[in-house]
């Protein structure tokens, strides 16, 4: 069981920011935009099913599992503002929301399946939100020119992320879900959320102009597919999650911690996990 704690932000949201906002660049400005705009309606959809999984669970389970579902629910519902605030700077300039209708349809579509399918895509899901975390934490300069506030935006989610990377996987695990099933879900959740970010992503390009620019896909190119980039170097780490041993706790997430520890002066914990 994990201990999670809940976060208040202690950033101004509030005051707009540019249309290229991490560092000028036309590509990272996009992209990250494209994924904050699946935020606000992804995070609920993980809330609501963590929230049902633990539902399906014996009592002593429910116990077992309750702090920990309270601490993810809490950071989720965070998140979840705090990218409605970003987003809504984002509406404002006129970017098109495309990837967070096509969630909605979706979740509606899908809503009578199994609780434990909808436990195992948000489990799929975290593991990408925890790669890429990670990632983040490992390459600050993946947000090099852009305001301090943004930054610390970005930086203080991915570190709540790799903290809460186990606990979809883990009542998945306790509803018995099998290990077929996760790995359907997971190759599943591949597809449809790196289809989704590109179609975004492209979107956003081009309402800023830039999409048939060389400097923005030379940009794209490094940041995703260099040796060390977001895609590329996180391959390995994508196929774990096949092994039928893998559990997330087995990925470092010493980054995360050292972030939290070091960072205080821009959250408030608002309170422990305690009592589902």
């Amino acid at each position: 069981m994990t201990e999670l704690v809940v976060r208040k932000l202690l950033v101004d949201l509030t005051t707009p920011f540019a249309s290229r906002w991490n560092g000028g660049d036309a590509f990272r400005s996009a992209f990250f935009s494209a994924l904050s705009m699946s935020f606000p309606v992804g995070e609920q959809y993980f809330i609501d099913s963590v929230r049902n999984g633990l539902k399906t669970l014996p009592e002593d389970q429910r116990k077992r599992y309750g702090k920990e579902v309270q601490g993810f629910v809490g950071q989720e519902a965070t998140h979840r503002r705090v990218h409605a605030l970003f987003n809504g700077h984002l509406d404002k300039m006129g970017y098109p929301n495309t990837i967070e209708k096509r969630a909605i349809a979706r979740i509606k579509k899908q809503a009578h399946l199994d609780p434990r399918m909808h436990v195992a895509a948000t489990a799929a899901t975290e593991h990408f939100t925890a790669l890429f975390a990670d990632w983040m934490l490992r390459h600050p300069e993946a947000l090099e020119g852009a305001e301090p506030r943004l930054q610390t935006l970005w930086l203080w989610h991915s570190a709540e992320e790799s903290e809460h990377r186990s606990t979809a996987f883990d009542i998945y695990q306790a509803m018995g879900g099998n290990h077929l099933w996760r790995i359907r879900s997971f190759y599943y959740v591949s597809v449809v959320f790196m289809w989704d970010l590109t179609r975004q992503t492209v979107r956003n390009l081009w309402h800023d102009g830039s999409l048939f620019k060389w400097s923005t896909w030379r940009s794209g190119a490094t940041m995703l597919f260099s040796k060390d980039g977001l895609m590329r170097s996180n391959i390995p780490h994508w196929k774990d999650y096949l092994r039928p041993d893998f559990h997330p706790e087995q990925h470092d997430a010493s980054r995360s911690q050292a972030w939290l520890r070091d960072n205080t002066e821009y959250f408030v914990p608002v309170t422990a996990a305690a009592g589902a």
